[in-house]
């Protein structure tokens, strides 16, 4: 039977180099990434280039074996192995299973090397992405010792084991195909079928190396209500012999996506809520531990999400195990990211056969995504062929999925890309990136009335927060509080309506984005509802735990805002959020009222004197939180950020009048700002030939891209567009704008 050695221990690293006889470095373990900290600290300056893995195999130490492979579950981007000096194999893509047979390299000492390479390479997907593309050896490092007679190990890193249940009406047919190698006359394959408690249901002796079970009463996978697991074990016998073994677990269920519906498990309607999840973590990059997988799905169990888009690329097998586990349902996707390389065909194709393989059997997945956001500066044939091939390549491969992508926002509703997929989803920011929050509803409505055949989703909003408070929310803020105002606003238009697929939270953790520098913190994304470390949980967590979790199940009740203390309103708005239908706010002990909220999101006036403790109870369940009157603003709260020639705090602000913090929208629709715009939005948007519409910042305008762009400020437009375009303003042409701009009167609030 196969052994597997765990290879974690005793590697030497050397960073910077492809000298692959070097002795000297640095002893560490995996999983290892080079960039745990350089890919979080900002600055874009990460190290991307080759760095050497390298132990020793004492041929003494292995068990007695046929055949040797050697087995990497993630080396990031690309690897060369080479054994005792001569190089065997090369691997393109950082996220997914590769094997090399090394038996005929060992010798009585045996050297292995890695040359891992995470540089800049216009062959292999991503190259362009709002994340950090960490270098290392990240996931675990085996020797799988096997006999000539043994479960394929060759192709795509696959397990050897392909099942395919298929439900008819109370029962199951499980078709279990094997891919063997080298199987002898007088040997035989026996599979077995076990329920969930490891109980023997059905065994098939055979040489076939495709056979059917029938399943009867069978037991349905029901998402998170009910994650019900088989398992299925193939072994060659020979004699009473095993030879080789495999084992994966698996789920029976059907599903269907519906352009009316949503999505449908099992025949009853399944709404999948959820989040979008990327591996990476403070301190470690994305070399994680068994227990971080672990706390990560617990914190998404708490929320209480149905689904996770697992972005953007092929996660661990240790995480999608979990998925089936805890009943999560998974968007499973290649790292296709931003950027069409014609160069990089072959690498999607590759990515994509590995990831399918790889995850055939889990029942959490049910879409395979071929892209996100690769049509941002629009669709050419070269993209749109490679998607066809891609579309065509899953379905031939699996035919009980579906496929998606995740467009973006400047994709417009006609283009021919989005009718390549079974499935679309769009990745909006209104209300962040421009445009307001109100904008994202009726955007989905439209899209739905004018492709009323085609199931939509949101695969990606959000906004950024960290520990940054205000009294006033303001789009850009970088706040808790505007977060929390923005997903409360988000959770009413998205979650009510039905026709939806699926919405993606951006995102449910704070990630590492080594480009960025944002929020006052650099290095990292922070739109998730719980920070980078895990340690603290937004207030917008809550806000999705009100919709999503059953009173039943967790009752809880939160009060917002508890780390913004120094106040100097003299009433201030309390939020409470619960999942229960009333809640009693409490004011230094005294009773100030009971609420009820159909929308879980409840809304108190506070006098603000002295201090006050303020406790919010909710059946059995209460909090607590403290403020206190100050005379003037806490700046410890407030974001300034580094390098901003002017910041929003700054710009003085008449009532009724327009100035650098009015949107845009309001500008424009006066007729004097739009007179006072006509020129810098002609610098904004020209450069173009003569007859060629418009692009500003990149991009073709259109209806959507107009009402994006009226949804930012003047100041954080025209911020964007010095860093974005050749379009520099000083603090002086600000003042000198705001100054003019606050002669024009505001129009009246609708």
């Amino acid at each position: 039977m196969r052994n597997i050695l765990n290879l974690n221990e005793g590697w030497l690293f050397v960073k910077n180099t492809t000298d692959v006889t070097l002795t000297e470095g640095e002893q560490i373990n995996v999983p290892h990434s080079w960039n745990a900290v350089d890919g979080q600290d900002g600055g874009n300056d990460y190290f991307r280039g080759s760095c050497l893995y390298k132990k020793t195999l004492a041929k003494s130490d292995l068990p007695e074996a046929d055949l040797y492979y050697i087995e990497f579950c993630g080396t990031n981007s690309s690897a060369d192995l080479y054994v005792n000096g001569n190089k065997l194999a090369t691997h393109h893509g950082g996220y997914s299973t590769w094997r090399v047979n090394i038996t005929d390299a060992i010798t009585d000492s045996t050297e292995i090397a890695v040359i891992v390479d995470n540089a800049a390479n216009e062959t292999v997907y991503p190259q362009m992405a709002d994340f950090t593309f960490y270098g290392g050896i990240y996931r675990n490092v085996s020797l799988i010792c096997v006999k000539n007679s043994h479960f394929d190990l060759d192709y795509f890193g696959g397990p050897g084991l392909k099942i395919t249940p298929t439900v008819e009406g109370a029962d199951a047919k499980v078709e279990v195909e094997v891919f063997v190698k080298n199987l002898t006359d007088n040997q035989k394959l026996v599979y077995t079928i076990y329920d969930k408690e490891e109980n023997e249901l059905q065994k098939i002796e055979s040489t076939d190396t495709k056979v059917t079970f029938d399943i009867k009463n069978v037991h349905l996978w029901h998402g998170r209500k009910d994650p019900y697991l088989y398992c299925c074990e193939v072994e060659i016998v020979e004699g009473e012999e095993i030879i080789d073994n495999v084992c994966n677990r698996f789920g029976c269920r059907t599903f269907k996506i519906d352009p009316d519906n949503g999505f449908i498990l099992n025949g009853e309607e399944y709404p999948l809520r959820g989040v979008s999840r990327h591996q990476d973590r403070w301190g470690f990059g994305n070399a994680l531990l068994p227990e971080h997988h672990i706390e990560d799905m617990d914190l998404i169990c708490e929320v209480g999400a149905t689904t996770i888009r697992l972005a953007h690329y092929q996660h661990d097998q240790f995480f999608y195990d979990l998925c089936d586990e805890r009943g999560l349902v998974i968007w499973a996707e290649i790292p296709y990211i931003s950027k069409h390389m014609p160069t990089g065909r072959e690498n999607t194709i590759s990515q994509m056969k590995e990831l399918i393989t790889q995850n055939y059997n889990h029942p959490s997945i049910v879409v395979w995504g071929l892209s996100n956001e690769i049509s941002i500066g629009g669709s050419d044939a070269d993209l749109l062929e490679n998607h066809r091939i891609l579309n065509d390549l899953c379905h031939d491969m699996d035919k009980t999925r579906l496929t998606t992508i995740a467009a973006v926002s400047m994709c417009k509703m006609e283009d021919p890309y989005l009718q390549i997929p079974d499935v679309v989803s769009y990745n909006h920011y209104f209300g962040w990136y421009g445009g307001d929050t109100s904008m994202n509803g009726p955007w989905f409505d439209k899209f739905h009335a004018m492709h009323p055949t085609i199931p939509i989703g949101c695969s990606e909003y959000g906004c950024e927060a960290l520990n940054w408070h205000t009294s006033d929310p303001r789009q850009g803020d970088y706040t808790e509080e505007y977060q929390a105002y923005y997903h409360e606003e988000l959770i009413k238009q998205l979650f009510t309506r039905k026709y939806m697929w699926a919405t993606h939270v951006w995102n449910m953790f704070d990630f590492g984005a080594d480009a960025r520098a944002e929020g006052g913190e650099n290095g990292q994304n922070h739109k998730g509802l719980v920070t980078f470390d895990r340690k603290y949980k937004k207030d917008s967590f809550y806000a999705y735990k009100a919709w999503l979790v059953s009173p039943e199940v967790d009752p809880f009740v939160h009060i917002c805002s508890k780390r913004y203390i120094d106040r100097v309103e003299d009433v201030t708005k309390v939020t409470v959020y619960s999942n229960l239908p009333e809640v009693e706010l409490f004011v230094n002990g005294e009773s100030i009222g009971k609420k009820t909220a159909g929308d879980h999101f409840f809304y108190f006036d506070v006098k603000n004197e002295g201090e006050t403790t303020i406790v919010a109870k909710a059946g059995d369940c209460s909090d607590e939180a403290k403020i206190k009157k100050v005379e003037v603003f806490n700046e410890d709260y407030r974001l300034k950020e580094e390098g901003a020639i002017l910041n929003w705090f700054d710009i003085k602000e008449i009532d009724g009048r327009l100035s650098l913090n009015s949107k845009m929208g309001d500008v424009i629709s006066t007729f004097r700002g739009k007179l006072l715009f006509a020129k810098i939005m002609g610098k904004m948007l020209g450069g173009g030939k003569k007859g060629e519409k418009a692009k500003p910042m990149g991009f073709e305008m259109s209806s959507e891209m107009m009402a994006m762009m009226n949804g930012f400020t003047v100041l954080r437009l025209l911020t964007m567009a010095g860093g974005m375009m050749n379009a520099k303003f000083t603090k002086e042409d600000l003042l000198a704008l705001n100054k003019k701009l606050s002669k024009i009167k505001a129009p009246k609030k609708k």
